[in-house]
């Protein structure tokens, strides 16, 4: 698909013929999605595809509507999905409850993390896990994540910052996930962590899982995604590579303010 700046998005005829880049279809697919906080009107007509494994950085500037987004697609109840379709592997999200698209393969890293008082960190991996076990296991989260196999024993909330946002990521990968949203992973965390946070989401991308990136840490999350989506006042404004974006110091001003 080639990048560029858009007016209004157009509507679609039909979400099941949406393609993604080249002839294959869309893995991921979001048609003309509407959605309200009470009456605030935040998502306006957001309408993208993404093909099964690859990383898109969803940016924008304080506002724009990218965590609301992020929310709609995984059917929380705020905001309100009014109007459009979302699509996973054939799947009508659209039609589900947040539970139900979570047991379809929706996994939300929500930027406060949200990790469970009074487990350990093994306590909070083995609840989130389902059985028979389907998703990674343990050993396999304690091999891509060796800071929480270390920390196993440790109470999860006593964590450091960026160890609970290590917890919150390996605990949706603890189950059966085909999209991955990841809602601010670098926020508050020391460059350092920043760092070891990006290798981590790396690592992730070479499993091949689909992944949905909010960051305000812009060119952090472009440097690891695929394809960048901007948004701005609920729309999107601009589809292409994440290297477009990054060579595009104009765009990167006006949208991104960077």
């Amino acid at each position: 698909m080639k990048s560029s700046l858009l007016g209004d998005v157009q509507p679609k005829e039909r979400v099941g013929t949406i393609k993604s880049q080249g002839t294959a279809p869309a893995f991921f697919s979001c048609w003309d999605i509407h959605a309200y906080y009470g009456e605030s009107y935040i998502v306006q007509g957001v309408s993208f595809d993404i093909r099964e494994g690859e990383v898109v950085a969803l940016l924008g500037r304080n506002g724009a509507g990218k965590t609301s987004t992020l929310r709609t697609i995984a059917r929380l109840d705020d905001p309100k999905l009014t109007h459009g379709e979302i699509w996973l592997d054939h799947k009508p999200l659209h039609q589900m409850a947040a539970h139900d698209a979570a047991q379809n393969g929706v996994a939300l890293v929500p930027e406060d993390r949200r990790i469970i008082a009074g487990l350990t960190v093994e306590e909070n991996l083995q609840l989130a896990q389902i059985a028979p076990p389907i998703g990674w296991s343990l050993e396999r989260i304690y091999e891509h994540f060796p800071r929480l196999a270390e920390r196993r024993k440790q109470m999860g909330t006593t964590l450091s910052g960026g160890e609970q946002q290590m917890l919150s990521v390996a605990r949706a990968l603890a189950r059966d996930i085909k999209l991955l949203l990841l809602d601010e992973p670098y926020e508050g965390l020391a460059p350092v962590i920043v760092q070891e946070i990006a290798n981590i989401i790396d690592s992730i991308k070479l499993q091949g899982i689909t992944t949905i990136i909010v960051e305000q840490n812009a060119v952090a999350a472009l440097r690891l995604a695929d394809r960048a989506l901007i948004l701005d006042m609920g729309n999107i404004v601009f589809d292409g590579t994440a290297q477009e974006m990054l060579d595009n110091e104009e765009m990167r001003h006006e949208y991104l303010a960077i």
